[in-house]
């Protein structure tokens, strides 16, 4: 199966960069143009993001105080992302679309990228320069991601490679990073199924946590902290979910999280671009399965973060970072909620309220996972790729 990649590029009425993505075997017509009229887009002089660093984490924080104009969890019939109608235009002129990315009207990071100045001082204020992008994974409002077809998937993967790769080579860009929020409780503010995309000015602070552990891995046993996770995970076998040609769906062995699960690649990649079609191909079929998982533990939907972890443009470690997927949920239970509190949020300490294996079986034990490859296999080499 193959896709088109970007089937159309436009602009929006205040400037902003939209992309048609088609799903395989369907043409996109010539869309026509918005014919709203939208206020400039504000940059850091007009009240636009920013960013304060932190000298006692060592981080820079992003203030985006334009975002607290963005609607909020509008009915139906107002959502700004539906297909544009007759009286109600919207941030898609189209009638109609498969897959689309534009640039957020309230980025956290922008609107436009460029160098920053990112030495560490004490009141340090610096433009939070950077672009956010929201991807749009169909015209259905009603939808979720897991009810898409899987060419819906494959279309949505490529988006995501295509994105990414532009958006990396962009100068003054130093991560690019692609998820979902899904569900209320996770703090979504448009229920259309949808994601977002970060080009980010600086690498990430989880990123540099990630790095500095596997360039320790690497010093102290001379291989790849991910390709020994994965090799690792394939010989205990009790966690795997699904094991396919080229992915590997499994509950890490100290999950933080009740629902937590990591998708890794058996080739060692650093980005979503640098995948092969056979690759892009089998992952939308196990990242649908993986989301049906978990939708399937309970009668309705759970709320997740569904995070891609990419390599970094210039960190001196980025050829350690493996591309991986990571999937985690706050529902402990038909009812319950994990809330982050005084352990977690203050000093980042994690006690766990679900036993990792247990996760695993009740997720494979789900129709998602009727007839696919889990379980314990050896049959892997040092760098966690099969034998």
């Amino acid at each position: 199966m193959t896709t088109h990649g970007v089937t159309y590029r436009t602009h929006l009425a205040d400037g902003r960069e939209l992309l048609y993505f088609t799903d395989f075997g369907t043409v996109q017509e010539t869309p026509p143009a918005d014919s709203r009229d939208l206020p400039p887009r504000p940059g850091a002089e007009q009240g636009g993001a920013t960013m304060r660093f932190d000298p006692l984490r060592g981080d820079w924080i992003a203030f985006a105080a334009h975002r607290q104009g963005r609607i909020y969890l509008p009915p139906t019939d107002l959502c700004p992302i539906c297909a544009s109608r007759p009286g109600h235009a919207t941030e898609i002129p189209a009638a109609e679309y498969d897959v689309v990315a534009f640039e957020n009207r309230f980025p956290s990071f922008g609107p436009e990228p460029a160098v920053v100045d990112l030495t560490p001082a004490l009141g340090a204020v610096r433009p939070a320069a950077g672009r956010c992008e929201v991807v749009v994974f169909g015209s259905d409002h009603d939808a979720s991601l897991s009810q898409m077809p899987p060419q819906r998937m494959r279309t949505i993967v490529g988006a995501w490679a295509q994105r990414t790769a532009e958006l990396r080579a962009t100068e003054g860009v130093e991560q690019v990073f692609a998820f979902e929020n899904r569900g209320a409780q996770i703090g979504v503010t448009l229920h259309h199924p949808h994601g977002q995309i970060y080009a980010y000015p600086f690498v990430t602070p989880t990123t540099r946590l990630l790095l500095g552990q596997a360039a320790a891995h690497r010093e102290r046993t001379g291989a790849n902290l991910f390709a020994d996770i994965l090799a690792f995970e394939h010989h205990a076998g009790e966690r795997v979910i699904e094991r396919g040609e080229h992915f590997t769906a499994f509950v890490p062995f100290a999950a933080r999280m009740p629902i937590e699960v990591h998708l890794y690649p058996h080739r060692h990649v650093g980005n979503l671009d640098e995948l092969t079609e056979g690759e892009r191909d089998e992952l939308a079929d196990m990242y649908l399965r993986l989301l049906r998982g978990i939708d399937g533990l309970y009668d309705d939907p759970t709320p997740y973060i569904s995070a891609w972890f990419q390599a970094p443009s210039t960190h001196p470690d980025r050829g350690e970072m493996r591309l991986h997927l990571q999937i985690t949920s706050p529902r402990r239970a038909v009812d319950k909620l994990k809330y982050l509190a005084g352990s977690e949020a203050a000093m980042g300490a994690f006690i766990g309220d679900v036993i990792p294996e247990e996760t695993a079986a009740r997720l494979r034990a789900t129709p998602a996972y009727a007839g696919t490859a889990s379980g314990i296999d050896t049959t892997t080499d040092s760098e966690g790729e099969p034998a």
